[in-house]
């Protein structure tokens, strides 16, 4: 596959031809524990840089703060922190600094709304190339009292030049990673460098979530002895738990939540109901929205909405009877990346709503945006493109615990970007 290939979907993004799904009823409108990792000692990280090809790279950023009339809601959008390398994720610390991954291999921290100079020492050292690096930071749920953070990462094998997903935590004493540890790497190793997943997400009984992409090698999402391709399901400690759709069945790892996915790039918890919503990118075509059920197979590649890249059949189906169709899906695609639940009151249009971005809209440079989507009964009845005049790749999207929404955009010059109402 070219390199245009390798760095995959993100650079196909477009308009939605969508599918709202209540049941199965469609509505038209994808083990090894490790017990070290390499960490970079501490301020003296030199991680290898990225630079993606120049047809992924964005205009630069329109002058900041700009307001602009969405269809139910006036918005200002500034800049807390510029200059930051391709970040791919934020957390927000309790009391509200917030931590950024850079995907060269740095975790940053904005501190009282001032991004930090110095990057947070003790990170693992990732494979850096195309797509591979740092990338999703996360807090354990009793952070205030144990004060654990989750990084995911490619982690490199020199002797084959292969990489996978790995998953690592620490303790953070407010300047460094403390005692970083492996606590689950993925069965995922291959040579491509783009399609790891790596998004986390916590359900209410502390379980953990972690996404792992089939690494642009199709067949490997439906083969149970793989992680490769597939959403698991740990405990906090990074093992598996005993109650695991696939626990004790012949042939399947027992980290196995569900299985079917391409390159997933979202991760959310409703907070509603609890189900667990993930995004994903298809080829030429095809990114998904899903609600997860345990055990379930999403499809890829038996069916899909999309082509491969030189527009020839992946599949001849879309849907299958015996497996889960996608909630939403997007035709052309629009890179998905970022998922959140918008709960807040600051932004009073907006709540209850579901927030995605978007990469790389209909293969065409310059053309990420914010999606907003609402429901009526369940089912997706809107889709708003936002933030489109900025023209940047939107990589995460985030609500604050100042009830204001939070992005990252995917470029060299990268900025943290804030929603809030305007007058």
């Amino acid at each position: 596959m070219s390199q245009a290939g390798q760095v995959g979907h993100e650079r196909r993004v477009g308009q939605v031809g969508q599918v709202g799904r209540v049941g199965k009823t469609l509505v038209t409108i994808g083990v090894v524990v490790a017990i070290g990792v390499a960490v970079a000692p501490l301020h003296s990280q030199q991680p290898g840089p990225v630079t993606p090809p120049a047809a992924r790279n964005s205009p630069a950023m329109p002058a900041l703060p700009q307001v602009y009339d969405t269809a139910v809601q006036r918005i200002r959008v500034s800049a807390v922190a510029t200059g930051l390398v391709n970040p791919w994720s934020l957390a927000f610390l309790p009391n509200g600094d917030i931590l950024v991954t850079e995907r060269p291999g740095r975790l940053r921290i904005v501190r009282n709304g001032v991004l930090d100079p110095t990057p947070i020492a003790g990170v693992p050292v990732p494979h850096v190339a195309a797509l591979a690096g740092l990338l999703e930071v996360a807090l354990h749920p009793r952070f205030a009292e144990n004060r654990i953070v989750y990084l995911t990462y490619s982690k490199g094998r020199a002797e084959d030049k292969r990489s996978t997903t790995a998953l690592a935590r620490a303790t953070f004493d407010g300047t460094a990673l403390v005692g970083l540890k492996d606590i689950f790497v993925a069965n995922t190793w291959s040579v491509s460098n783009t399609n790891y997943g790596g998004r986390i997400a916590f359900d209410r009984a502390g379980f953990l979530y972690l996404t792992a992409g089939e690494r642009q090698e199709q067949d490997r999402a439906q083969k149970p002895e793989e992680h490769a391709g597939k959403v698991l399901r740990l405990r906090d400690d990074g093992t598996a738990p005993p109650d695991n759709p696939f626990a004790g069945k012949p042939g399947y790892l027992p980290e196995i939540y569900t299985t079917g996915h391409r390159s997933p790039q979202g991760l959310a918890l409703n907070p509603e109901t609890g189900e667990l919503w993930e995004n994903e990118h298809g080829p030429l075509g095809g990114d998904e929205l899903n609600i997860l059920k345990p055990g379930a197979n999403y499809g890829w590649p038996l069916v899909t909405y999309g082509t491969d890249y030189d527009g020839t059949k992946i599949s001849d189906l879309t849907t299958r009877p015996d497996l889960e169709s996608p909630f939403m899906y997007w035709v052309p695609s629009i890179a998905i990346s970022g998922l959140t639940f918008y709960t807040g009151d600051r932004l009073p249009g907006w709540k209850g709503n579901v927030f995605v971005g978007s990469m790389f809209a209909g293969r065409t440079r310059a053309t990420g945006h914010l999606v907003r989507i609402t429901f009526n009964k369940g089912r997706p009845i809107q889709r708003e493109p936002i933030l489109a005049e900025l023209k940047q790749r939107i990589r995460d999207v985030r609500q604050g615990p100042d009830g204001l929404l939070y992005l990252l955009t995917d470029e060299p010059n990268g900025t943290l970007l804030k929603i809030e109402p305007a007058p």
